[in-house]
């Protein structure tokens, strides 16, 4: 793995991808971003990223879904949902779909911190 994580934005507001980019920027290669779960499916196979940045609630393929199968096919992929959502149910039931970590949007500058330990720890 490179110095800096290779990482695929998934969220359908194209606002805070532009936000998470420029949060990310220095630290992180952003590999590529799309707008619904079909499209992430696609493009986590095609882009190999480290990490992925995944919004709770994305169109067609739902989120959860998505990181079922991202995990399946690509267990070395690392999943972080990023939602404003702060539910217990949905957070067990990511975590149970293979998701490595659980980042509040109110709580933004955690992302970064937990790309960080996630590759860390993958040594």
């Amino acid at each position: 793995m490179s110095l800096r994580p290779r990482v695929l934005l998934a969220d359908d507001y194209p606002d805070m991808v532009k936000a998470v980019s420029r949060l990310l920027a220095l630290d992180c290669e952003i590999v590529g971003s799309v707008t619904d779960g079909s499209a992430l499916l696609q493009a986590a196979q095609r882009l190999q990223p480290d990490v992925i940045v995944l919004d709770v609630n994305l169109p067609n393929v739902h989120s959860l879904e998505a990181c079922r199968e991202i995990t399946r096919v690509n267990p070395t992929t690392k999943v972080i949902v990023f939602t404003a959502m702060g539910d217990p149910a949905a957070s067990r039931a990511f975590f149970e779909a293979g998701a490595s970590a659980f980042v509040s949007k109110a709580a933004a500058g955690d992302l970064l911190v937990t790309i960080k330990r996630l590759c860390i720890d993958r040594g």
